[in-house]
């Protein structure tokens, strides 16, 4: 089993900035991508940022350049950086671990809320 810890969330006005963090720990072992992903109410869960082992990184058009997606290996977590917040960025925010070997495991989310 694989848990995963997310804090970071909050309310934040137009423009701010807020980071979230995730710490993986349990049965983790080898190469594994890290992600976030947001669920806005009524719409379905996207995608917003992801990392592979060695770095390599994809975005979600709408937060390219205003979000920062990076891990530290050494301690199994992964960082989400945002800058200039929208309100069309409030959603839930889950991190996503993955691995080929041992599977998929979701954060319990954390509340983003930004105001206009």
């Amino acid at each position: 089993q694989v848990q995963l810890v997310e804090s970071g969330g909050g309310l934040v006005q137009a423009g701010g900035s807020l980071r979230l963090s995730c710490s993986a720990s349990g049965s983790i072992s080898g190469i594994f991508s890290m992600g976030w992903y947001r669920q806005a109410p009524g719409k379905q869960r996207e995608l917003v940022a992801g990392i592979n082992s060695i770095g390599t990184t994809n975005y979600e058009d709408s937060v390219k350049g205003r979000f920062t997606i990076s891990r530290d290996n050494a301690k199994n977590t992964v960082y989400l950086q945002m800058n200039s917040l929208k309100p069309e960025d409030t959603a839930v925010y889950y991190c996503n671990v993955r691995s080929t070997v041992w599977g998929t495991y979701w954060g319990q989310g954390t509340q983003v809320t930004v105001s206009s």
